[in-house]
């Protein structure tokens, strides 16, 4: 009992105050506002218009969505935790995603948009062939939503909510959740690149807000460099720390804390491993991830895309002074918080007994910031969590509904295929919860460590097959299966002892073999790519080659091909559709069987049809989902139409002006990017 008083219960800041919920209602209503103007607009009642926004995006909010897509919840609570824990390098993680963003606009949209697709397994699928690529990126994208974003962003929102309101946190997933997934599931893509647009300034707004407010008490930036090295947690001092064993570099600064170029060895980040093991993992997320390239395709042509990655590319500079240093003075301010290392301190603190670093930023916001911008603040964690999980569910379903489900069947209708991808996105949420207790305890509570382990034992593969999918044209469907096969057996070789063993932390380090766990996680990435990647070009090598016929507008060194390509699974589609049109004969003739036995009852039917029309209540959900009466209307478009529209599509010529405007501002961005990296290295 004389221990349990010593340990100061958290500090808990209700948000209660009429200034604060002023704010925040203010920012729901604006963000519903523009939700439903963006659903007015847009037509919601196709696939097209429902997963990619009709193609018609201009580059703002592009670059606005991709942005905020990227930049959830986990990053204010990750980035400021290991700032807070381990100091600038991690800064590393957002600073490369400036050269990576390039590579998406410049190479590999340019592939995407010419071969007419809109997911990422869609285009495997064109390129090599065949059904098991396609199936098994769409079954592994799915469960890497799960680990990787999902439970990631919810359990990091949910500890903001928890500091700030003191709320349980299945309590303020489950509230927040039901707000995203409704205007995710009705309003399409159209409704979350606008609303991300509004969320990105509010973000940014909110984080700039705090971040002077932090400098200010802190003595600017000089303050942090003086200051931070002495923040120690002195309870862990006072105390008996032999109980623990604990070791002084459990709780002192790291002496590298603020440089990004690290010790290529012992230290946490190694600098080769974060330029090559972290660009593998960045050529994953930005070129090949799902929720990313959708908002790039959803472009009304390729320089609006390459703009559109621009303007993410200046807003990535943001997360090092917005998140990692406000962390850093959070540990300044709170070190007996954030840098606790006693178990039952740190469980007290903030629930679990590997370290509180992770509630840097939340600890920082309800301790520092005065009412009303206090609410701003949580307003900002609402704005990131919301348009991260929302881009994710609308990409999720995009996956399940193009990939999986069309597959088992070829003939539903869209009506069909989108009742199927909203109900997908509430399944998905349940096991995401389920996961959440695993999340808040790998990595010795550093979040964003979390984040990129996983990324780095299943990314690699994929990032192997769509680099040499889209510049090597001799990988063929053998190749690039094997390499994914044994790229995935090789990555769950090294996750599932980790789990098995845990990942421990400082105080209770892992007892993971280290043949197995010793490898950093970012060079580990580096061998399953390299592993991968053989793998693929010697299978390939030693089957046939795909005919360029087969390739047309499918590799970038044929992008611009006028010839007319011969799809790989033309033949499979064939006979699909002989299957289906055999199956549909036998179902006509069913029917006519079933209208010469019954007349009777059909008849009923279609009084009692008259009787009850369908109430104002159904048209109105219909109308909210997109999927009224009227769209099943519209004339079928001539094949003229189709063939128009289709050319428009997968355009990809550029105005010479505006082409040379894009080129100039990326060379600009890549040159204040690397004067950064050297000014901190």
């Amino acid at each position: 009992m004389e221990q349990e008083s010593l340990i100061p219960k958290p500090e808990r800041a209700s948000i209660s105050n009429p200034a604060d919920i002023s704010v925040i209602c203010f920012y729901f209503l604006a963000v519903i506002g523009v939700g439903l103007w963006s659903m007015c607009r847009t037509n919601r009642g196709t696939v097209g218009g429902y997963f990619l926004a009709g193609r018609n995006m201009v580059w703002w909010p592009i670059g606005a969505s991709l942005f905020a897509s990227n930049i959830g919840s986990g990053h204010f609570v990750g980035l400021a935790g290991t700032g807070a824990a381990s100091g600038l390098a991690v800064a590393g993680f957002e600073w490369n995603a400036l050269f990576i963003v390039l590579l998406l606009g410049w190479l590999f949209v340019p592939v995407y948009l010419t071969a007419g697709v809109i997911t990422m397994p869609q285009y495997l699928k064109k390129r090599f062939g065949g059904q098991r690529i396609r199936l098994y990126l769409s079954v592994l994208s799915l469960f890497m939503y799960i680990f990787t974003k999902i439970s990631v962003d919810m359990f990091s929102g949910a500890v903001f909510i928890q500091q700030a309101l003191g709320w349980n946190i299945y309590v303020a997933v489950i509230a927040l959740l039901i707000i995203t997934t409704i205007y995710t599931a009705t309003g399409g893509l159209a409704a979350l690149m606008y609303t991300d647009t509004v969320q990105t300034f509010v973000m940014i707004g909110g984080a700039f807000v705090l971040m002077g407010f932090a400098f200010n008490e802190v003595g600017g930036y000089q303050g942090v460099y003086d200051k931070y090295m002495g923040a120690l947690p002195s309870r862990t001092l006072s105390r008996t720390p032999a109980l623990y064993n604990i070791s002084a570099s459990c709780y002192l600064p790291r002496e590298d804390s603020f440089h990004m170029i690290r010790d290529a060895v012992v230290s946490d980040l190694p600098w080769p491993a974060v330029i090559l093991g972290l660009s593998i993992n960045s050529i994953w997320y930005w070129c090949s991830d799902q929720v990313i390239v959708q908002r790039c395709l959803a472009g009304k042509n390729l320089t609006h895309v390459k703009a559109g990655c621009i303007l993410c590319g200046y807003l990535k500079l943001l997360p090092m002074f917005l998140m990692v240093i406000p962390g850093m003075i959070s540990r300044i301010l709170y070190p007996d918080e954030i840098a606790c290392i006693i178990p039952e301190e740190c469980r007290r603190i903030c629930g679990t007994e590997v370290g509180c670093s992770n509630i840097a930023y939340p600890k920082l916001v309800v301790s520092l910031m005065p009412s009303g911008l206090r609410g701003l603040m949580l307003a900002v964690m609402l704005a990131a969590l919301m348009s991260s999980l929302a881009s994710i569910f609308n990409s999720s379903g995009t996956l399940f509904t193009m990939d999986i489900y069309n597959r088992l069947r070829p003939r539903a209708s869209d009506k069909e295929l989108l009742i199927v991808g909203r109900v997908w996105i509430l399944l998905l949420v349940t096991v995401s919860i389920a996961w959440i207790p695993v999340v808040q305890a790998a990595q010795g509570g550093q979040l964003f460590d979390y984040i990129q382990s996983i990324s780095s034992y299943l990314a690699p593969p994929i990032a192997a097959i769509f680099l040499l999918g889209v510049f090597v044209k001799r990988a063929n469907e053998q190749g690039a299966f094997w390499g994914l096969v044994v790229g995935l057996a090789v990555g769950m070789a090294r996750m599932i002892p980790e789990f098995i063993y845990g990942t421990g932390s400082c105080l209770f380090p892992s007892s993971c073999p280290r043949l197995i766990c010793s490898i950093h996680y970012l060079y580990f990435a580096v061998i399953l790519f390299l592993v991968t990647a053989a793998t693929v070009m010697g299978v390939s090598l030693c089957t046939p080659p795909i005919p360029d016929k087969n390739l047309h507008r499918l590799v970038f060194s044929l992008r611009h091909s006028k010839e007319e390509r011969v799809d790989l699974d033309l033949e499979e589609e064939d006979v699909a559709k002989q299957r289906g049109d055999s199956q549909q004969q036998q179902q006509r003739q069913a029917e006519m069987a079933a209208t010469r036995n019954g007349r009777l009852e059909n008849v009923l039917e279609v009084e009692d049809s008259k009787a009850v029309p369908s109430g104002w209540l159904c048209r109105c959900m219909g109308w909210f989902c997109g999927m009224g009466t009227n769209s099943q209307e519209q004339p079928e478009p001539s094949p003229e139409e189709k063939a128009e529209e289709l050319r428009r599509l997968t355009d990809i010529t550029e105005s010479p002006t505006w082409r040379r405007v894009v080129n100039i501002n990326a060379i600009i961005m890549m040159a204040l990017a690397i004067f950064l990296w050297g000014c901190y290295a």
